[in-house]
């Protein structure tokens, strides 16, 4: 089976496919850390996204997305493969991953789950910045991982969501470095 022509290899957009990899994974990171600011950059203003439970503007999706994240203890996206089509200005990409999601409880299915999704992404470059213009967020499959959860083994650095946490602690430090 050949790959499709809208999604073969093109070397001369392999920066945009980076900027559309750096783009899936900064909205990670804002989901995981809580930090919305993130998450609502990841989208062109107006962008429509479409998650379980969930249809409108990204500004409404934001809103929605907090009180969900704040009921977790915290949550870890994975990214796996990601394929990207373009057509001039407008592109499309395909990302596959899992998200883990745990909470207190631990045997509480509703907060202790995983789920493997594929981000269906519309995007395009306004300003020579990517950003996406309406999102599908493909839930593929669900596992409960209630009553699994153990506790660390020793102490050792821990994640937050804020930005105590270490990457924004090291990134702080980079810019602060930086500085003249």
């Amino acid at each position: 089976m050949t790959e499709p022509a809208s999604t073969a290899a093109d070397p001369g957009r392999a920066g945009d496919r980076q900027l559309i990899l750096d783009l899936v994974l900064g909205y990670c990171r804002g989901v995981d850390r809580l930090d919305l600011d993130l998450v609502r950059a990841a989208y062109h203003p107006g962008g429509i996204d479409h998650h379980t439970g969930f249809d409108g503007t990204v500004e409404e999706y934001v809103r929605w997305l907090e009180p969900k994240l704040r009921g977790f203890d915290g949550t870890m996206h994975l990214v796996a493969n990601q394929l990207v089509g373009f057509s001039g200005e407008r592109a499309v990409a395909e990302t596959y991953g899992m998200a883990v999601h745990w909470g207190t409880p631990a045997d509480d299915p509703r907060l202790n789950f995983t789920s493997g999704f594929r981000y269906v992404d519309l995007l395009e470059i306004r300003a020579g910045r990517w950003g996406i213009v309406e999102r599908h967020a493909v839930r593929e499959w669900t596992r409960s991982d209630a009553g699994i959860r153990m506790p660390a083994e020793a102490n050792g650095p821990v994640g937050a969501r804020t930005h105590d946490d270490p990457v924004y602690v090291q990134l702080a430090r980079l810019r602060a470095e930086a500085r003249p």
